[in-house]
């Protein structure tokens, strides 16, 4: 079945270039031009993915990707934005972006972004989705369908990222990761220079689940290597 995308961005010119280019990936491409009607098209729909342009009339893509991030099953969301700010780049990611790239960008480098992002949710669907949809691990409970953590019965609210980084290290208890592996395996794409991504996904992660998190009870650095997830 080809993949179904919603683009959100006021910029006709550049919407009908994403538009056009995905075409050729045999996806089927919507097109909004405002915020609030891509919010209302992203709501009623089933997407695969929506590509969310942050400054846009009505409401911008931070607000939109909150509201679904908090009405919608998991939706992946590649934000795009002229700021280049780290800011700017790290709020975008924290309110549950799976990707960000700032304009301009390349056509290749956002349909590599975009096969990515396909690629990352078939691989957790076919490999531990379906069959493990529920991961127990020492007082953490990942719900991977409903896209929920929990530590010792109280909720965490995680972004995107996070808890795909969260599974991949869960379900792989006791394996050791470089961040260059990370990048590719979770990310689904690797570029030198971007292991500090990874150093800041786990930061965060830590002080979300680790009672810790200068000793950390689950995610622990193997030092000169990368990162594994404790055996328990």
């Amino acid at each position: 079945m080809p993949h179904r995308v919603l683009v959100i961005e006021d910029n006709r010119d550049i919407a009908g270039l994403v538009q056009m280019n995905l075409r050729d990936l045999s996806t089927n491409v919507d097109v909004a031009y405002n915020g609030r009607e891509g919010l209302a098209m992203a709501s009623r729909s089933d997407y695969n993915l929506v590509i969310l342009d942050l400054m846009l009339p009505d409401m911008d893509g931070i607000e939109i990707c909150r509201t679904l991030r908090n009405t919608k099953s998991y939706l992946p969301i590649l934000m795009l934005t002229a700021r280049t700010s780290e800011l700017d780049r790290v709020l975008g990611l924290e309110t549950g972006a799976d990707d960000y790239l700032t304009k301009p960008f390349s056509i290749r480098e956002l349909i590599a972004r975009v096969r990515a992002i396909f690629r990352r949710v078939e691989a957790m669907t076919e490999n531990g989705v379906v069959s493990e949809s529920l991961i127990q691990r020492d007082g953490l409970e990942i719900d991977c369908e409903k896209h929920e953590v929990k530590l010792d019965g109280q909720s965490i609210a995680l972004t995107s990222k996070e808890f795909d980084l969260l599974v991949h290290f869960a379900r792989h208890p006791g394996r050791v990761y470089r961040r260059e592996q990370l990048l590719d395996q979770v990310w689904g794409y690797g570029y030198d220079g971007y292991e500090h991504t990874v150093n800041s996904h786990i930061n965060r992660l830590r002080t979300k689940i680790e009672n810790n998190p200068t000793k950390p009870r689950y995610i622990l650095t193997v030092w000169g290597v990368g990162y594994k997830f404790a055996e328990h």
